[in-house]
């Protein structure tokens, strides 16, 4: 019994020996598989040196095929103009003798170019906005009424968002234009006016992805917007009211009234006055001249410091400080009106090369007066 139980006792240490020394066998071989790892090796340099002509191979495709989508592109928006015809006419037309607002619709990336459609009406003198074709049959298509114009966008012309609610969209009066890539679709046979947007093939190297489509619809929508705008005669003017924010609605609304420098700002003395006291009024005033004015202060003339430099550059006789200012001064001195736009002191500036301007009343009273530096921080310029 006793020999029995010391067979089992060493056979038990024997594989408990065993398994301690697998388990270090596979600690070294898991080190050993890690410093390989992260060892360089020949494979590993070879592939580092290949990554440069690999790299210019891919630019190579990156720039050929860039090429490639703005050739398709440009072809398809070229190829358009072939085919406008007496329904563009009827398009602008119906747009002009809207009584309602023009309503535009499209699903996907066709919405996409109808957000912007309407965008671009809006901004130039035709009251538009988007609806959804999913919204409005859920509720929005109450917002259409029979004096409206609806435009539908539709590269397939098959979107049955917009089929579903072209019937009840008719049925109420209200005109219908159609821009879809097939005449012969559902859309363009249910419109009252149908402008083909189609292309031969899409930019995509699928040819599946919107691409040539959308700029295609695209453009057409902005040829639609833009001979509107035309026949409505709207003005640069018109254009400001809309957009009354930023630079452009600084260069288009901000009037010289707005800028000038008045009462106690203005520099300003009478023609009797000397070149000194013409001097110190300029230099009390900061905007390099002074004008020349008359017992009613209406302008005789400017004296500015270039003037001052180029007097003092042909003489050395300092008594001059003390003889009368009007044989010094430039008579008949461009003005303006305190009602014109900056912008158009501005052109007149760059195109005379001066840097000051006076403002006068219809009596040619002084009133105001305004240099380069008053347009920049009006940020007109």
């Amino acid at each position: 019994m006793i020999a029995k139980f010391n067979r089992v006792t060493v056979n038990l240490a024997n594989v408990l020996m065993r398994n301690r020394d697998n388990v270090q066998d596979s600690a070294r071989n898991t080190t050993r598989n890690t410093i390989k790892d992260h060892a360089p090796n020949a494979s590993a340099q070879n592939t580092a040196h290949n990554v440069e002509p690999h790299a210019h191979l891919v630019s190579t495709r990156i720039l050929s095929l860039a090429k490639e989508v703005l050739h398709i592109e440009g072809n398809a928006v070229c190829a358009l103009a072939e085919r406008i015809d007496h329904h563009f006419v009827d398009a602008v037309h119906a747009v002009l003798h809207c009584k309602g607002r023009v309503v535009v619709s499209g699903m996907g990336k066709s919405g996409h170019i109808g957000r912007k459609l309407a965008a671009t009406l809006a901004s130039t003198g035709t009251p538009a906005f988007f609806v959804h074709p999913a919204e409005a049959r859920h509720g929005d298509l109450g917002m259409i009424t029979g004096d409206d114009v609806v435009i539908a966008l539709s590269n397939s012309g098959e979107t049955q968002e917009l089929l579903g609610i072209v019937p009840l969209i008719k049925r109420m009066g209200t005109q219908l234009i159609a821009i879809t890539g097939s005449p012969t679709s559902s859309l363009a046979q249910w419109a009252d006016m149908h402008l083909d947007a189609g292309v031969e093939k899409e930019a995509c190297s699928l040819n599946l992805a919107p691409t040539a489509s959308t700029t295609a619809a695209l453009a057409l929508g902005d040829a639609l917007a833009v001979a509107i705008l035309d026949a409505r005669g709207f003005s640069p003017e018109d254009f400001a009211r809309s957009h009354p924010g930023g630079a452009l609605g600084n260069r288009l609304l901000v009037s010289i009234r707005n800028v000038m420098r008045t009462t106690e700002q203005l520099p300003k003395v009478h023609k009797d006055a000397t070149v000194r006291e013409t001097i110190l009024e300029m230099t009390a005033k900061c905007l390099g001249m002074t004008a020349i004015v008359n017992a009613n202060d209406q302008v005789e003339g400017i004296f500015t410091d270039g003037d001052l430099r180029r007097l003092l550059e042909n003489t050395t006789d300092l008594s001059l400080l003390d003889r009368p200012i009007h044989p010094f001064m430039h008579q008949n001195p461009y003005t303006f009106s305190p009602n014109q736009l900056a912008v158009e002191a501005i052109e007149l500036m760059e195109k005379r090369r001066i840097n000051q301007i006076l403002v006068v009343d219809e009596k040619h009273i002084l009133i105001g007066a305004l240099n380069m530096h008053d347009l920049l921080d009006a940020k007109v310029v």
